[in-house]
């Protein structure tokens, strides 16, 4: 089962106090591996099946949680998070292999229950609710120009720290048939009808790390997607992350759309662009100690906003002995949206950009 009403509970059997990440198995029909002269082998092919990590849409969809250039992953990057799978998994099907420099990955899968009940209205909304759910189907394909990636394991590296180089440009795709549904009031409010929705969504990317500098060991790490997204009418979600903000129920003026504390605009019908870049500084005293400044762009335009809504991070990333052990400080500024009744129809404005600011310290073995 997958949630009921908002995403992060523990509903309907999904995410018990301990549960499994990832649990699958493979097989190995075209074995990847080098020819007798040295050069890798053209084509291989793996089938693979379980609870599996092998997403499509996007490089980020798929993104290990242990090498992010930012603070964390945008969140909006896993499509279905915490609704339709489960901390960003699903149980399925899946192939992956390469074509020469070409990557690619694709998955049948079964989506986790959802049953949010959908709102009456006159413009309806869309929400999570795919019942006995039918299959997802989905992809990615990455061409790479320069070094070519591992995909032994799902995960994509956020940032190589000049030690690989990489250029890649990518393209994937998301479809459930019925996984949304809405409720449009007829005949002045006296009748309701109610509609199944397809999801479908598109990503194309585009990915570099690349080193320079020589035995300065400097590098550039940049990372661009567009996705384009369709849930259904109106289909609108707010997300806050690790969120300590609760709504004030003493507080009578006007309550920001984008929710409490940290919330912010995240998925919905429409379109998201978002951008990161980096740059590892120069080696010091310390070949260990270094120092890599990001920054990073959101724009989103969904149908249920009717405007296009910005979001900026920047930070800096001290790290102390590469991914293994580092420091974050990382400022965020997220758009603070308000919905106006306007003869008798719900519109909305951005009022500003509201702060805050992160601090992380991350140590692995």
């Amino acid at each position: 089962g997958g949630v009921t009403g908002n995403g992060g509970t523990y509903a309907s059997g999904k995410k018990p106090g301990i549960f499994i990440h990832d649990a699958w198995n493979e097989y190995d029909i075209v074995p990847a591996g080098k020819r007798e002269d040295g050069t890798d082998k053209p084509f291989s092919l793996t089938a693979g099946v379980g609870l599996h990590y092998f997403n499509g849409v996007s490089r980020m969809s798929s993104a290990s949680t242990l090498n992010f250039l930012a603070i964390d992953a945008p969140i909006f990057n896993w499509y279905n998070i915490e609704m339709g799978d489960q901390f960003a998994r699903q149980l399925g099907y899946f192939l992956k292999g390469k074509v020469g420099r070409l990557d690619y990955r694709l998955h049948v899968n079964k989506p986790f229950a959802t049953s949010t009940a959908p709102t009456p209205a006159l413009e309806p909304i869309a929400v999570d609710n795919n019942g006995t759910s039918k299959a997802a189907y989905g992809g990615y394909f990455m061409y790479q120009f320069l070094e070519k990636e591992s995909n032994v394991l799902p995960f994509t590296v956020g940032s190589y720290l000049g030690t690989k180089k990489v250029f890649n440009i990518g393209a994937g795709f998301y479809n459930q048939a019925d996984g949304t549904v809405s409720s449009k009031l007829m005949n002045n409010g006296a009748d309701t009808v109610v509609n199944k929705h397809a999801i479908n969504l598109f990503g194309v990317d585009v990915f570099a790390d690349i080193p320079f500098g020589g035995e300065k060991n400097m590098a550039v790490t940049a990372y661009s997607v567009y996705y384009m997204h369709d849930w259904g009418p109106n289909y609108y979600r707010n997300v806050g992350i690790m969120n300590v903000g609760t709504a004030d129920p003493a507080f009578t003026g006007q309550r920001s759309f984008s929710g409490a504390g940290n919330a912010r605009p995240l998925l919905g019908t429409g379109s998201i662009w978002y951008t990161q870049a980096g740059l590892l500084l120069p080696k010091g005293i310390s070949s260990k100690f270094r120092l890599q400044p990001f920054a990073a762009y959101t724009m989103h335009d969904l149908d249920r906003l009717g405007i296009a809504v910005p979001s900026y991070d920047a930070g800096m990333n001290l790290l102390l002995d590469g991914h293994h052990a580092k420091i974050t400080l990382q400022y965020s500024a997220r758009p603070d949206i308000h919905s106006e009744l306007n003869e008798g129809r719900v519109s909305y404005r951005n009022k500003g950009t509201l702060g805050e600011v992160l601090l992380q310290a991350q140590v692995y073995l």
